[in-house]
């Protein structure tokens, strides 16, 4: 798999340093959310299901139509 552009650099090679793969240090660094919001973004359950969907199709969960709120949050943490 090749790796995509990396649009935080710092972050992707932090990620890489703690031992995250290539594909998941890319995908975090991509994320629209990544890092965004410096820390201070709200925990996933007060996120709504439809914004939890869309960070799951940024960061390219499979299956995340069929899951609900809860599933949601269990997926985009084990990521």
């Amino acid at each position: 798999m090749d790796i995509p552009n990396i649009k935080k650099e710092q972050q992707y090679q932090a990620l890489k340093d703690k031992g995250y793969s290539k594909q998941k240090a890319a995908r975090i660094a991509n994320s629209p959310e990544a890092g965004d919001k410096g820390g201070n973004a709200k925990p996933y359950e007060d996120w709504t299901r439809n914004e939890l969907y869309q960070q799951a199709k940024n960061v390219e969960i499979k299956g995340r139509s069929k899951m609900d709120k809860v599933e949601l949050i269990i997926a985009l943490r084990n990521n």
